[in-house]
C-alpha cells in the first residue's frame, strides 16, 4: 500500500511543518458519546468519504474492512464467527490464558476493556463481563501461565497487584493481589511454563531470582529465587514449551545449553544442558508447543530441520528433523495453540495451510492444510488459546470477521455493514465524488474495477466495474468535484486525456475528456469545491487562471480565468467547503482573507475577505463538513473553537466556537462526510471515545451549544522543541498538581525503546525532560506520559 498520500506529499515543500507531532490520550475512563459501536472499521487510512442516499463511500489505503472486535477476542471454534457481545479491548493482546471456567484472563498492553478501566490485565468472565479482578500493571504484560489459585505474568511493568514487581510476578487470582513471590528480573520477561515446583522463564534479562542468568531462569515457585539451572542463551528467549524432562526453548539465541543452537533448542530440565536435538533454524523462532512426539513451532525461519520450512514447522521430538507436516506460510508466525487433531496458528501472514488466511488460521494436524476456518483478521495476530468451544485471538487488529476491500468499499450508512460492492484498487484512493449511477476515485492507483484506470476512474454504483470513463491521467489525483455535466479534478499530473493540464483540469462528465477549461496552476492542487459558475481551488501553487494566486483561487467554471477573488493565505490549502455566501478553508495557514487566521477560516464568496468566525486551531485541518449551522473540521489539532478538541470538532457556523460534541478520535481526520443525523469521519486514528474504532468512525451528529472550559485538571504532555530533530530533544509537560509520572518512548511496533521517567514523584507546574537519541534509527517514535490513570501521547520524529 502506498504511502505517498497528500498529508506526506506536502513535507517535500515543508518538511519541519509536515512532522510536527500530535497528541494522543488515553484514559481509563470512556466518554459518554454517542459513537456508533458497531459500524465498521478499516485496517489502513481512510482519505476519502462520500455520503449518496443511504451508502457511505470509503477510499484509502486499506485493504480490509470489518466489525469493531476490538484487539481480543473469543472466536467459535466450529463457525469462525466472534462471540458476539464480549467487552472490546482497545489496544493491543500479547497472552491470553484460559481460567478454565469459560472465561479469559488477557494481558497487554491497553487501557480498558469493555469501557471499565482495566491496565494491561484483566479477566473476562464466562458471562462476558469484566470481574473486579484488576491487578493493574504499569507496563505491558507479554505472558500468562495459570497454575491452580496463582497466575503468573510477566512482560515490562515494575508495579502490578499493588507491589512494587520488576517484569514478574505471582498474582492470586481472585484477589488480583501479589504474593511475596518476587524473582526481580532486570530486563524484560516474554515467557513463562510452570511445572511443579519450578516457573521457568524467558526473555531479554541478565539477573533474575538474585542470580546472574542470560535470557532463561529457572524459578523456585516457593521462595522465588533461582535455582542452578543455567542454560545461559546468548540472545533473547520468546517462548518456552515443556514436556516430561526436556524444556524447549524459542527465540533469536545462537547458543544456548553450553551448546551452538540456532533458534530453538531443548534443555535437560535437571541439568540446562542442551540435548542433541538441533532443529538448526536460520531465523528467529518465536513460538513453540509441544504435542506428544511433535514439537511445533513458528517464526521469522524460512530452513529449520534439514527442510525448506517457510515461518512454521512440525519437527519430530526424537530426531530434530522436519516432518512431511508444512502448512507454508507466507509471513511471519507467532501464536499456536493446539485443539484435537487442529493446530491454530496466528501472525502476520495472509496465506498458509494452501488458503488464503488474515492472520489466524486453523491447520488439518495431519495434512497441515487449512481448514475452512476463517476468522480474518484486520492484522497482526499475537497470541492464541483454545477453550471449551471458543479459540481466544489477541493481537494489534481492531476487527475479526470482515473482508477484504482494497482501497475502496460501500457501506450501510445506517447499520455500518459492509455491502457486496468491490471495485478493487491496486493502490490508494485519495478522492471521491458521486456523479449519476457512477463513482468517482481519484488516487495513485493503476486499476480500478477490474481495467487498467492511470490516478482517475469510474465504478458502477451497482456493480463495482470500472465504466468506459477514463480520463488518464499522468499522475496522482487528490481532489474532484462534479458540477453537472463536469468533473473537475485537482493533483500533481500535468497531463490528463493525453492534453496538457498542469494540475487541474474539467472533465466530461459521460466521456471523460478533457474540456478547453485550463487554469494552468503552476504547482499541486489538494482541494476543489464548486459554488454556482465558480470552481474554488486550493492548494501549493501561487499562480493559476492566469494571475498570481497564492493558495487559494477561484475560478471561472467556464474559461478557467481567475476572477478578482483573491484571500491570499501564506500557506497551503487542504479543504475547500462552500456553504451559501460562505467558502470555507482549512490547511496550515497563519494568514488569510486580509485576517490572522490559524489553519483554519471563513472567507466571504463575494470580496474574499475573511469574516469575523475565527475557531483558531493550532494544528492542520484536512477535512471540512457542513450540516445546518455545524462546521465540522477534522485534522491533527488539539484546540479550535476556545476549546480543547482532538482531531474533530462541531463548531458553530456563526461564532466558531467549539460544541460540546467530542468523540476524541486517537489520530488525525483525513476526511468527513456529514448528514443531519449522523457525521463519519475517516483518518489514521485507531481509537475513538475509547472504542476500537480504526480509521472510520459514525458519530451522532452534533449539536451546537458551547461547552464549558476544558478541564484543567489533568496532565499534559506538550509539543518536543525541535521537533522534528537530530540527536536530542526536549520534552516539556504540565502537572496541575504532584503525581508519579512515568515518560517512556516507543518505536513504530510499539516497543519500549527508551525509560525517561519511571514512577518519579514531581511537584505541579512546568517540567523538561532530555531525550537523547544515541543509537535509535531515524524515524518516527511515540512519547508517552503516564500520571495516574490519564494517559497522554506526541509523536517526535528522528531526523
Amino acid at each position: 500500500m502506498t504511502t505517498s498520500i497528500r498529508r506526506h506529499v506536502v513535507s517535500f515543500f515543508i518538511a519541519a511543518l509536515a512532522l510536527t507531532g500530535q497528541p494522543v490520550l488515553w484514559s481509563a475512563e470512556v466518554r459518554a458519546q454517542a459513537i456508533h459501536p458497531d459500524f465498521s472499521v478499516a485496517n489502513g487510512p481512510v482519505e476519502a468519504t462520500v455520503l449518496s442516499g443511504n451508502v457511505l463511500y470509503i477510499g484509502g489505503d486499506f485493504d480490509y474492512v470489518g466489525p469493531p472486535t476490538g484487539c481480543g477476542v473469543p472466536i467459535d471454534a466450529a463457525s469462525g464467527a466472534p462471540v458476539a457481545g464480549f467487552p472490546k479491548i482497545v489496544g493491543q493482546v500479547y497472552a491470553v490464558v484460559s481460567d478454565q471456567a469459560g472465561g479469559w484472563y488477557v494481558g497487554g498492553q491497553f487501557a480498558s476493556v469493555g469501557g471499565v478501566g482495566r491496565s494491561n490485565l484483566a479477566h473476562i468472565l464466562s458471562d462476558q463481563s469484566v470481574s473486579t479482578w484488576n491487578p493493574n500493571a504499569n507496563g505491558a504484560v507479554r505472558a500468562l501461565a495459570l497454575s491452580g489459585p496463582t497466575i503468573y505474568v510477566a512482560g515490562e511493568f515494575t508495579s502490578v497487584g499493588g507491589q512494587a514487581r520488576n517484569r514478574i510476578a505471582a498474582l492470586d487470582a481472585g484477589s488480583g493481589l501479589a504474593a511475596a513471590w518476587n524473582p526481580n528480573a532486570n530486563g524484560e520477561v516474554r515467557a513463562l511454563a510452570v511445572a511443579g515446583a519450578s516457573v521457568f522463564a524467558g526473555g531479554s534479562f541478565t539477573t533474575i531470582g538474585g542470580q546472574a542468568r542470560n535470557d532463561v531462569a529457572e524459578i523456585d515457585v516457593a521462595t522465588g529465587l533461582a535455582t542452578g539451572w543455567n542454560p545461559n542463551a546468548s540472545g533473547a528467549v520468546a517462548a518456552l514449551s515443556l514436556s516430561g524432562s526436556t524444556v524447549y526453548a524459542a527465540g533469536s539465541f545462537a547458543s544456548i545449553g553450553g551448546q551452538g543452537r540456532n533458534g530453538i533448542a531443548a534443555l535437560d530440565a535437571s541439568t540446562g544442558l542442551a540435548t542433541a536435538w538441533n532443529p538448526n533454524a536460520n531465523g528467529a523462532v518465536s513460538v513453540v508447543l509441544v504435542q506428544g512426539s511433535t514439537v511445533y513451532a513458528g517464526g521469522a525461519f524460512t530452513t529449520i530441520g534439514g527442510q525448506a520450512r517457510d515461518y512454521i514447522v512440525a519437527l519430530d521430538a526424537a530426531t530434530g528433523l522436519a516432518t512431511a507436516w508444512n502448512p507454508n506460510a507466507d509471513g511471519a508466525v507467532s501464536a499456536l495453540a493446539a485443539s484435537g487433531t487442529t493446530m491454530h496458528a496466528g501472525g502476520e501472514f495472509k496465506s498458509i495451510g494452501g488458503q488464503g488466511r488474515s492472520h489466524i488460521a486453523a491447520l488439518d494436524g495431519t495434512t497441515g492444510l487449512a481448514t475452512s476456518w476463517n476468522p480474518f483478521a484486520s492484522d497482526l495476530v499475537h497470541a492464541v488459546a483454545a477453550g471449551g468451544s471458543a479459540v481466544f485471538v489477541g493481537g494489534s487488529f481492531t476487527s475479526v470477521g470482515g473482508q477484504t476491500r482494497n482501497h475502496l468499499a460501500a457501506l450501510d450508512a445506517t447499520t455500518g455493514n459492509l455491502t457486496s460492492w468491490n471495485p478493487v484498487a491496486d493502490d490508494a484512493i485519495f478522492a471521491l465524488a458521486v456523479s449519476g449511477s457512477a463513482v468517482l476515485a481519484g488516487g495513485s492507483f493503476t486499476s480500478l474495477g477490474g481495467q487498467a484506470r492511470n490516478s482517475i476512474g469510474a465504478v458502477d454504483a451497482a456493480t463495482g466495474l470500472a465504466t468506459a470513463w477514463n480520463p488518464n491521467a499522468n499522475s496522482f489525483v487528490y481532489a474532484l468535484a462534479v458540477n453537472g455535466s463536469t468533473v473537475y479534478a485537482g493533483g500533481i499530473f500535468d497531463h490528463v486525456g493525453g492534453q496538457p493540464r498542469n494540475y487541474l483540469a474539467a472533465l466530461d462528465a459521460a466521456t471523460g475528456l478533457p474540456t478547453a477549461w485550463n487554469p494552468n496552476a503552476n504547482s499541486f492542487v489538494y482541494a476543489l469545491a464548486v459554488g454556482g459558475p465558480t470552481v474554488y481551488a486550493g492548494g501549493v501553487f501561487d499562480h493559476v487562471g492566469g494571475q498570481a494566486r497564492s493558495y487559494i483561487a477561484a475560478l471561472d467554471g467556464g474559461t478557467g480565468l481567475a476572477t478578482s477573488w483573491n484571500p491570499g493565505s501564506n500557506s497551503f490549502l487542504n479543504v475547500l467547503a462552500v456553504s451559501g455566501s460562505t467558502v470555507y478553508a482549512g490547511g496550515s495557514f497563519t494568514s488569510i482573507g486580509g485576517q490572522a487566521r490559524n489553519n483554519l477560516a471563513a472567507l466571504d464568496a463575494g470580496t474574499g475577505l475573511a469574516t469575523s468566525w475565527d475557531p483558531d486551531a493550532d494544528s492542520y485541518v484536512y477535512a471540512l463538513g457542513v450540516s445546518g449551522m455545524t462546521v465540522y473540521a477534522g485534522g491533527s489539532f488539539t484546540s479550535v473553537g476556545g476549546q480543547a478538541r482532538d482531531n474533530v470538532a462541531a463548531l458553530d457556523a456563526t461564532t466558531g466556537l467549539a460544541s460540546s460534541w467530542n468523540p476524541d478520535p486517537v489520530g488525525s481526520v483525513f476526511a468527513l462526510a456529514a448528514s443531519a443525523s449522523a457525521v463519519y469521519a475517516g483518518g489514521e486514528f485507531l481509537s475513538v471515545s475509547g472504542l476500537p474504532m480504526s480509521y472510520l468512525t459514525a458519530i451522532e451528529a452534533g449539536t451546537v451549544g458551547v461547552s464549558g472550559s476544558p478541564d484543567a485538571g489533568v496532565a499534559m504532555l506538550r509539543p518536543s522543541d525541535p521537533n522534528p530533530f537530530h540527536g536530542s530533544t526536549l520534552i516539556p509537560f504540565s502537572l496541575p498538581s504532584a503525581g508519579d509520572v512515568t515518560l517512556e518512548v516507543f518505536d513504530p511496533a510499539g516497543r519500549l525503546v527508551r525509560t525517561l521517567l519511571r514512577n518519579d514523584r514531581r511537584g505541579p507546574g512546568r517540567h523538561e525532560v532530555a531525550f537523547r537519541a544515541g543509537q535509535l534509527p531515524s524515524g518516527v517514535y511515540l512519547v508517552r506520559l503516564k500520571v495516574g490513570p490519564r494517559v497522554e501521547a506526541r509523536r517526535i520524529v528522528l531526523l
